[in-house]
C-alpha cells in the first residue's frame, strides 16, 4: 500500500513538472522575443545617433535621444532579468525532475533484480518442462502455459521501462545543462547592459546639470516648440473639418457644418472596414526607425513642471529615409504650414494618415496610393542632422494613438 502512494506521488509530481515546464517555455518565447526587438531597438538608435554625431545637436534633442535610449535599455534589462528568474525556476523543477526520474529508476531496477533471482531460484528448483508436465490436467497445464508467458512479458516490460527511465534521465541531465548555460549568458548580458545603463545616466546628468544653469531658456524653447506644433495640428484639424462638411454636403445631409464624421459612400465605409481591421498590423511609415516622442500627454524630458500634448508619434529615422503610405487611400490633401516643412495627409475611409516634416513630395491631391507606397523623402535637418517624421492617425475629427494601429509600434 505504501508503495502504491509512493507511486501516485511520484506521478503527480511528474505530471506537475511536465506542465510547469511546458507553460513556462512559452512564456520563455516571448520573453526572449521581446528581448531581441529591444536589442535591435538600442541598435538602431546607437546607429542613428552615430550617423548624426559631427552635427551640432540642441541639448535638448540629445536628452530627448538619452531618454528614450535609458527607457529602451532598462525595459531590456527588466526583459534579461525576467529570462533569467524564469529559467532559474525552470533548473529548479527540472532538478526536481532529475530526482523523481532517479527515485523511481532506483526502484525499478531493485523490483526488476528481485524479480531476476526469483525466477533464477524457479530455474534451479524444476524447468519449464517439469513445471508444465506435473499439471494434473490440460486445464491447469494451460494456465500454467499463460503465467509463464505472462511472467515473461512482465520481465520484458520492465526492461524497457528501466531503458526509457535512463533515457528521460539523461535528456532531462542535457536539459539542465543548456539550461545552466543560458542562465550564465544571461547574466553576463545583464552585467555588460548595467555598465552601458550607467554610463548613458552619468551622460544625461552631465547634460541636465548644464541645462539647469539656465533652465529659463531652455523652458522657452519648448513652449515655443509646442506652440508650434499646436498651430500646425489646428491647420490639420481645420482641413479634416472641411473634409467632413464636404463629404456631409455631397452626401445631402442637413448639418454640414456641423456634424464631426464623414458621410461615406459604400466604397469608403469597406476601405474604413479594411483598415479598421488591420489595426495592430499596419506597416511602419518608414522602413527603419525608433519613436522619439509618443502619443498623448507626458511630462518634458527637460522640465518636469511642462506638460507635452503629442497628437501623433515622432519617428527618428536616417538620412533620405522614404515616407510610405501606411494602408490603400487617397491623398485628402498637401499643408505647406508657414516656418515648416511639407505635409502630406491621405484619407482611408473616415480614417486619415498624416505624414509631417517631409523634405520631397510625391504625389498630389486626390491621387490614389496603396499600401507602402513612397508618397515622399523626411526632411533632414542640415545643421543638427536628424530626420524626424511626423506620423498621425485621425478617426473623423478626433486623434487615435499610432501604437494601437502600426505592428510592433
Amino acid at each position: 500500500m505504501r508503495a502504491f502512494q509512493y507511486k501516485i506521488t511520484l506521478f503527480n509530481i511528474l505530471f506537475f513538472c511536465s506542465f510547469f515546464v511546458f507553460s513556462q517555455g512559452g512564456k520563455q518565447k516571448e520573453l526572449e522575443a521581446r528581448r531581441l526587438e529591444l536589442s535591435r531597438e538600442i541598435q538602431q538608435i546607437n546607429k542613428l545617433l552615430s550617423s548624426n554625431q559631427s552635427k551640432e545637436k540642441s541639448q535638448i534633442s540629445q536628452i530627448e535621444d538619452l531618454n528614450h535610449k535609458l527607457s529602451v535599455r532598462e525595459n531590456l534589462i527588466k526583459v534579461t532579468n525576467q529570462q533569467a528568474n524564469l529559467l532559474t525556476r525552470e533548473i529548479n523543477t527540472n532538478q526536481k525532475q532529475i530526482t523523481a526520474n532517479r527515485e523511481e529508476l532506483e526502484l525499478l531496477k531493485k523490483g526488476y533484480a528481485k524479480m531476476l533471482q526469483k525466477a533464477y531460484k524457479n530455474k534451479n528448483k524444476h524447468n519449464r518442462v517439469m513445471f508444465l508436465l506435473s499439471a494434473t490436467n490440460f486445464k491447469q497445464a494451460y494456465k500454467r502455459i499463460q503465467y509463464l508467458n505472462q511472467y515473461a512479458d512482465y520481465q520484458k516490460e520492465q526492461g524497457d521501462k528501466i531503458k526509457e527511465k535512463t533515457i528521460a534521465l539523461q535528456k532531462a541531465n542535457s536539459n539542465l545543462l543548456i539550461q545552466k548555460e543560458a542562465k550564465s549568458k544571461l547574466i553576463a548580458e545583464n552585467k555588460k547592459e548595467q555598465k552601458a545603463l550607467e554610463a548613458e545616466r552619468k551622460q544625461h546628468e552631465a547634460i541636465m546639470s548644464a541645462i539647469k544653469k539656465d533652465l529659463n531658456k531652455y523652458t522657452a524653447q519648448i513652449k515655443a516648440k509646442e506652440k508650434e506644433a499646436r498651430r500646425i495640428d489646428r491647420e490639420i484639424d481645420k482641413l479634416i473639418a472641411e473634409a467632413i462638411a464636404a463629404s456631409n454636403k455631397k452626401a445631402g445631409a442637413k448639418t454640414t457644418t456641423k456634424s464631426k464624421s464623414f458621410a461615406l459612400t459604400a466604397e469608403a465605409k469597406a476601405l474604413a472596414a479594411d483598415f479598421l481591421g488591420n489595426k495592430g498590423k499596419l506597416p511602419w511609415p518608414v522602413g527603419k526607425g525608433v519613436v522619439k516622442l509618443r502619443y498623448g500627454k507626458q511630462p518634458s524630458p527637460v522640465d518636469r513642471n511642462l506638460t507635452i500634448n503629442s497628437n501623433g508619434v515622432r519617428i527618428s529615422t536616417e538620412k533620405g529615409a522614404q515616407v510610405r503610405a501606411v494602408f490603400n487611400g487617397e491623398v485628402m490633401g498637401i499643408l505647406k504650414p508657414k516656418r515648416s516643412n511639407p505635409i502630406v495627409m491621405v484619407k482611408h475611409g473616415n480614417y486619415i494618415t498624416t505624414y509631417q516634416n517631409l523634405g520631397k513630395i510625391y504625389v498630389k491631391t486626390g491621387d490614389k496610393v496603396t499600401t507602402k507606397q513612397d508618397i515622399g523623402e523626411v526632411f533632414t535637418n542640415p545643421t543638427t542632422g536628424e530626420t524626424v517624421l511626423k506620423f498621425r492617425i485621425d478617426k473623423d475629427n478626433k486623434t487615435q494613438n499610432p501604437s494601437s494601429w502600426i505592428y510592433k509600434m
